[in-house]
């Protein structure tokens, strides 16, 4: 008779352990509530009514669901216009600091690079001490970019936290050896960078994207003080002028004050929604990438 297969014995908790986990379980489900109620909270007042949201009835299902406050957004031409510029800024502006960070990232990675050290404590110096804005608005008048798109693509193109999360992952992540192997088979720089460098490193393009495709969305300040067309407008931009549009008030009657108002109120959450709903969407799809590429870029570096 065959010997029974044995049978793997579950390894028995201690009491410690299980108020361990049940603390840590505990954490967790409070941070996902912590998180995940404003989001809730903010979509529902979206599609509320105008009343329901100015007299607080909305604290996490959606009372009287109406959707007024996205009508007033989209039926005027300025949030098409925002959007539109803002995906033109943030499509352009990405891959213009990508391309950027990753040619002054890759060659400081490498250790026959002459001065290497110097620059990178010179690039580093400029992420603690900066010209202020005025000095930085004095430039780029002289070089001719106020009102045009060029404004909001070039000087705060490079960010310098990105090209030092960048230079660990090439030191960590390419070797030496395999740029002295292309060398001896007579590759050139362009070529290992596009044909070697460029595939071994999707973790790390896939976080410099989605960082600086959020900073370029989420942008309205260099907006604010480059730009004086509205047809140039970011959608950051325009949200806020039809907040304060709506805000300022003027002589009208009392019924006509609280409507104005309460579709203010209704206005700021579709306008979260509006604004943030294309990270939402994007997120997801990098996500996986941009953990890994954050702890090889910074625990390793």
């Amino acid at each position: 008779m065959a010997a029974s297969a044995a049978v793997p014995q579950k390894i028995k908790e201690s009491v410690g352990d299980r108020i361990f986990l049940t603390v840590v379980y505990t954490v967790l489900i409070l941070v996902v509530i912590v998180v995940l109620y404003p989001l809730i909270f903010i979509i529902s007042s979206s599609i509320s009514s105008p009343a329901a949201v100015t007299s607080g009835r909305v604290w996490l299902w959606p009372v009287d669901i109406s959707f007024k406050g996205f009508k007033v957004l989209f039926s005027t031409h300025e949030i098409i216009s925002g959007y539109a510029n803002s995906i033109f800024y943030t499509a352009a502006g990405t891959l213009i600091s990508v391309t950027l960070t990753i040619m002054i990232a890759y060659p400081l990675s490498r250790r026959a690079f002459f001065g290497r050290n110097v620059l990178m404590m010179i690039i580093t110096f400029t992420m603690i001490f900066s010209g202020g804005l005025i000095p930085t608005y004095m430039v780029v008048r002289e070089l001719h970019l106020i009102d045009t798109r060029w404004a909001l693509l070039i000087p705060n193109a490079i960010w310098v936290w990105q090209v030092i999360i960048a230079r660990s992952f090439f030191q960590s992540s390419i070797p030496e050896e395999l740029l002295e192997a292309s060398e001896i088979d007579g590759c050139s720089d362009m070529r290992f960078i596009r044909s070697v460098v460029l595939p071994l490193s999707k973790p790390i393009i896939a976080v410099l994207v989605l960082m600086y495709a959020v900073g370029q969305w989420n942008s309205y300040f260099d907006a604010l003080i480059y730009l004086k067309s509205a047809d140039l407008f970011p959608l950051q931009l325009v949200l806020r002028s039809i907040i304060i549009q709506n805000n300022s008030a003027g002589a009208m009657d009392a019924m006509a004050m609280v409507e104005r108002q309460q579709m203010a109120e209704l206005l700021k959450y579709a306008l979260i929604v509006v604004a943030t709903l294309p990270v939402l969407v994007i997120y997801p799809f990098v996500q996986r990438y941009f953990v890994q590429g954050m702890l090889v870029g910074s625990v390793k570096g």
